[in-house]
């Protein structure tokens, strides 16, 4: 069983997701303000291709609406998702020069 956690800490903090309590993987996050910084997202080797990375983005994403933030998508991987699926995530999407 898979479960998502944010964890905060002042205004650096993480995405986890944990696979049968074990972490699994984990996206670096800061917030200040209205505005959410992912910096890296992670899965461990021995999670990989079981589609845990866009887990933690769903939870990154429904994090960033609950709390009426916008995502600055730093990281590489966050980044493309949002390039390649816009119109999923523009209402989130802090772009440059915004």
């Amino acid at each position: 069983m898979e479960r998502t956690e944010v964890v905060l800490a002042n205004v650096r903090g993480e995405v986890q997701l944990f696979s049968d309590d074990n972490k699994a993987g984990k996206m670096d996050i800061s917030v200040i303000g209205k505005k959410l910084t992912v910096y890296h997202t992670e899965v461990n080797p021995e999670y990989e291709g079981r589609g845990f990375a866009k887990l933690l983005l769903e939870r990154l994403v429904s994090y960033a609406r609950e709390n009426d933030l916008k995502i600055v998508p730093l990281c590489p991987y966050v980044h493309a998702q949002f390039k390649r699926h816009p119109e999923e995530f523009n209402d989130v999407w802090l772009k440059e020069g915004e």
